[in-house]
């Protein structure tokens, strides 16, 4: 329980500090950090000017980990994602040159603007936290951890990202419009200077490791991973659903609801950690069937109404 406490105490810190730059969003950065404690991905979809870039920058200044930004454009070549060996004249050798992806945390801006071939150079890493250049593989550091963001109003000139890639992010998650009262924080808060510059590091990337291994360590009864299984089955059974779930999807259920638990101080998770994150971790891994898209039924509400038909368990 020790390490539970020491994780949750640097979590909430993390949260807190990245909340001084994103104002009244901590259900959104919550799920960032639980994405990172998992060991996952996060894909964010939203509209632009509402903090995507600044939620990246200001977690990797609070994790006190390198920080790479990549603008995803139909020009760019997977070389200038990975990196490319150039010829040393001097030693007659090809010496490898590191891309972006060499660092932390990686924010991969509209990464929907990129060919499939550029996007697809993510795949690697993401998943093996290696990336193979001219037949030589590369590890990547500890942690790695991608932030992808997606415009879900401009589609012209985009290439929507196959199933297979949306798979390999643990989350979808949207921040969307601050309140009134929030936005007039925002701009009492950048009067005179971005509060992105005053960000400092409370946690240090040895501390994030630990984290990710403390997470593991939380306790899913047996009746919740029935629980977890019973609703990724019925994604796979459903009516309107073309495509359900992945086991990846399982596993990362359970990954996030061990992250999510640690993140509010429980060595244990309970049902609602579920069910917070069945939207989150699931719903950008569902293709509707036609019918569902002419009745334009939102797989939100797909997700919502299999929540409400499995049974949930009482854990002891």
């Amino acid at each position: 329980m020790e390490d539970i406490e020491w994780t949750a105490e640097r979590a909430r810190a993390i949260v807190d500090e990245v909340e001084t730059v994103i104002v009244g969003k901590r259900v959104a950065i919550e799920l960032v950090v639980t994405g990172l404690l998992s060991g996952g991905h996060v894909l964010i979809e939203d509209i632009p000017g509402v903090g995507k870039t600044m939620l990246a920058r200001s977690l990797a200044g609070a994790v006190g980990a390198d920080y790479r930004r990549i603008q995803f454009t139909p020009d760019l070549l997977p070389a200038d994602v990975t990196g490319t060996s150039i010829f040393n004249q001097k030693t007659a050798e090809f010496a490898f040159r590191q891309g972006p992806i060499f660092t932390n945390v990686l924010l991969a801006d509209e990464i929907n603007r990129a060919t499939p071939k550029t996007q697809s150079s993510l795949l690697e890493g993401m998943e093996e936290f290696q990336v193979t250049v001219d037949g030589t593989t590369h590890s990547l550091q500890r942690p790695f951890f991608v932030i992808a963001t997606e415009n879900p109003i401009e589609y012209r000139g985009t290439y929507p990202l196959p199933e297979a890639q949306l798979d390999r992010f643990l989350m979808r998650i949207s921040i969307g419009y601050p309140t009134p009262e929030e936005e007039i924080t925002v701009l009492d808060r950048q009067i005179k200077r971005h509060p992105i510059y005053d960000v400092k590091a409370v946690v240090h990337r040895e501390d994030v490791l630990h984290m990710q291994e403390h997470v593991k360590d939380v306790h899913i009864d047996d009746s919740l991973k029935q629980y977890m299984v019973d609703i990724v089955t019925a994604t796979r059974e459903h009516d309107l659903l073309a495509l359900g779930a992945s086991p990846r999807a399982s596993l990362g259920l359970m990954r996030a609801g061990q992250a999510h638990a640690a993140l509010q101080g429980r060595d244990f998770v309970l049902p609602d950690d579920v069910k917070l994150l069945v939207e989150p971790v699931l719903c950008h891994r569902l293709i509707p069937k036609p019918e569902a898209r002419s009745q334009r039924t939102e797989i939100t509400a797909i997700c919502a109404e299999i929540l409400d038909q499995i049974p949930v368990p009482v854990v002891g």
